[in-house]
């Protein structure tokens, strides 16, 4: 209410006051610690599984560069935001300057665009491979297959361009930030004016592009069980091989929809206390990067291959 009662719009350099967690005291070191150890977790596991992919040639095949993108998206969301959350709970820094403050803000919603769109062309590589498989190396081919991967990107790219070009010349009258990191809704709820048409183009981009990839990943899957089931009748072992490389995508589409539904209806409920709903608002940022790069290790006979021959390697050389 009272960053609606302000008539006055403030005037550049604007420093904004993220809301962040409530941290009792002598709290901060440990949630620091537990911070600074996801986010290692995070850039080793996704740093070891791209340089893995990288150095060995047998996994320069479209699958594992498609892994490969969605390890450095991973990496995108997690360090845009985990860093300045170890300020926070280290030295309770919670100011933020405007410029800071957009570029946090275009980067985590790029990120959570850019995985769906990166999702979306991996059902359809995983389509083409289980459904026309003498066909694969025709239709994947090398230039294709990074058009797609580039589309997926300039396409995330272009709807949060858009979407943060409504900021321009929008008068702000507030300086809290009401959530753990900034976001484009975030900072335009400070605004001295109403936002309707970015209100718009935020829910219609959202829906839009969460409902056009959920239909290529479900129509993928319908198509490619139907193809295995076929093919089961004849090769059953191949059958199987080619549904388990769906397995890993199948996974981490659900946990990145399964984090997005937490936070979307943790700001439903009141009675949830704001540590909690801060808690909830990261996780689609924690959980995702953090088990990935476990889910294709595990599940990829091919890149666990990789990663255990490297390491055998690596082990062998200092003996």
């Amino acid at each position: 209410m009272e960053n609606q009662t302000m008539v006055v719009p403030l005037k550049q350099p604007i420093v904004f006051e993220l809301e962040g967690f409530d941290v009792p005291p002598g709290y901060g070191p440990l949630l620091f610690f537990l911070v600074l150890l996801t986010y290692l977790v995070v850039l080793l596991g996704n740093g070891a599984v791209v340089c893995i992919i990288f150095m060995d040639k047998n996994l320069h095949r479209p699958m594992f560069v498609m892994v490969c993108h969605l390890m450095v998206c991973d990496l995108l969301g997690a360090t845009t935001v985990l860093p300045r959350l170890m300020m926070h709970f280290l030295m309770g820094q919670k100011r933020i300057a405007y410029a800071p403050a957009i570029t946090q803000g275009f980067c985590v919603h790029t990120y959570g665009v850019a995985v769906q769109t990166i999702l979306g062309v991996m059902a359809y590589d995983r389509y083409v491979a289980v459904c026309e498989p003498l066909r694969y190396h025709t239709i994947m081919t090398s230039a294709r297959l990074h058009i797609c991967c580039t589309l997926a990107w300039i396409v995330a790219l272009l709807l949060i361009a858009v979407l943060f070009s409504f900021h321009m010349n929008v008068p702000l009258c507030g300086r809290t930030i009401k959530h753990v990191y900034c976001s484009n809704r975030s900072i335009l709820n400070l605004a001295c004016i109403a936002t309707p048409t970015s209100n718009i183009y935020g829910l219609a981009m959202t829906w839009t592009l969460s409902t056009g990839v959920f239909v290529i990943i479900a129509l993928s899957y319908i198509r490619i069980l139907r193809a295995s089931f076929k093919q089961s009748r004849t090769d059953r072992g191949t059958s199987n091989k080619a549904l388990q490389t769906c397995v890993p995508h199948l996974i981490i589409y659900v946990l990145y929809q399964i984090a997005s539904v937490i936070i979307i209806v943790s700001y439903r409920i009141p009675s949830i206390t704001h540590n909690i709903r801060s808690f909830f608002s990261i996780l689609f940022i924690v959980i995702p990067p953090t088990i990935n790069p476990i889910i294709y290790g595990l599940v990829s006979k091919d890149l666990r291959t990789s990663i255990v021959k490297r390491f055998s390697i690596r082990v062998g050389h200092k003996n």
